[in-house]
């Protein structure tokens, strides 16, 4: 295979960098209401019936399909989650990627949503038990619960050492995860979902 540099060049400058090795790409829509003078964040509780995160708390989205932006995505499973029409949303900005380690990359998109919006609002069985309204006023004020624990690395007993020329005892560097959780009126809001909202908790901090 030939490769010139010009030909190099022309491919890198067409091409949007994206997450090395991500295999998967995600977007959700964090949404932001006023009910009465006050901004909440929505949030949906997980279908029990779901295959996987049943029952776990999240933000409306899901799987970008090819061809499609993150807004795009976003706004396609709000609607199809909980009915509240793409017209409905003002698109305020991206918060912060995730770059995962199970190698996904997720975007979350920052939303207001209006009121008739919210009057629209009908949660799909299929996907929504039931959604839920924080007041950012709490989020701002109350720090999460913070958690922690170890990713130790396993290599597989077939793992090449010799040919790489290491030990088989090699210090492998270690990672760590660390996990907030925030709660409301006995609910958990943890995990990705729990990270978004710490992160767009930060940004007004410092903004105010």
């Amino acid at each position: 295979m030939d490769v010139s540099l010009s030909g190099l060049e022309a491919v890198l400058r067409t091409r949007t960098p994206g997450l090395m090795d991500a295999q998967r790409a995600y977007a959700v829509l964090v949404p932001l209401a006023e009910r009465d003078g006050e901004l909440f964040l929505l949030y949906e509780v997980r279908s029990r019936t779901l295959r996987r995160q049943p029952g776990e708390v999240c933000f409306p989205g899901g799987r970008m399909e090819p061809g499609e932006d993150p807004e795009s995505c976003a706004l396609r499973e709000t609607f199809e989650e909980l009915a509240i029409p793409k017209q409905s949303v003002r698109l305020l900005g991206r918060l912060d990627f995730i770059a995962h380690r199970a190698n996904f990359i997720m975007y979350p998109i920052l939303g207001f949503v209006d009121g008739a919006g919210l009057a629209r609002l009908d949660p799909s069985p299929a996907e929504v038990e039931e959604v839920f309204f924080v007041p950012l006023s709490h989020l701002l004020d109350t720090p999460p619960l913070v958690y922690e624990y170890d990713l130790l690395p396993t290599p597989a007993e077939n793992f090449p050492y010799e040919l790489i020329g290491i030990p088989r005892n090699y210090q492998w560097q270690p990672g760590y995860e660390n996990v907030p959780v925030y709660t409301w009126e006995g609910r958990a809001i943890w995990g990705l979902t729990g990270r978004i909202t710490r992160h767009f908790a930060a940004l007004l901090r410092g903004a105010l």
